[in-house]
């Protein structure tokens, strides 16, 4: 799991929640999502790094597992 998600790129992070239903809000230095009542925040660095990332995929409600899978 943890080989997978190093160095990805914001943009393929982006696609990930895109895919699972959340909707880009606004972008400048980060990115905003929104799916429903539940908000994200995704730095535009490259790569995101992982500890990161799981907090983002924390927030969001998805399990590690299923955010792999929408990559």
């Amino acid at each position: 799991m943890s080989l997978k998600l190093l160095g990805i790129s914001h943009l393929r992070v982006i696609n990930a929640f895109e895919k699972a239903g959340f909707k880009v809000l606004r972008q400048g230095k980060h990115v905003v999502m929104r799916r429903g009542d539940v908000f994200i925040t995704i730095p535009r660095h490259n790569p995101v790094k992982r500890f990161t990332l799981e907090g983002i995929v924390k927030d969001s409600g998805l399990s590690m597992d299923e955010f792999i899978d929408y990559l």
